[in-house]
């Protein structure tokens, strides 16, 4: 199923967090927190102004998102649960730093 945001909002799929701790303990789904982080699934058109006019929207499908802890409403499509959120509650883009590079290119 495909799924069109309107107007300023986007379809985020959460990224799932580590399930371990660095000393090796393993933390149960239940115990868990939600991550804060996502992958832009879908954008909407842009963001509509009172002059009637469209600004497009600076995220883009593909990109990952930091988003606050309790932004958006979630739905579930198709036994996949997605966020709905608008841009404004998006905190930021994570952009891949130079090392991420070089272990995908490893």
């Amino acid at each position: 199923m495909q799924i069109r945001p309107l107007y300023d909002r986007i379809i985020v799929r959460r990224l799932e967090q580590q399930k371990q701790t660095a000393s090796g303990i393993v933390i149960p789904d239940t115990a868990g927190e939600k991550p804060e982080q996502g992958e832009v699934i879908a954008v909407g058109n842009g963001r509509l102004l009172q002059d009637g006019s469209v600004r497009a929207l600076q995220v883009k499908t593909g990109e990952k998102v930091l988003f606050g802890k309790y932004a958006g409403q979630t739905v579930k499509l198709d036994d996949q649960e997605f966020l709905v959120l608008r841009e404004e509650d998006v905190l930021g883009i994570i952009e891949s730093t130079s090392r991420d590079s070089l272990k995908k290119a490893a």
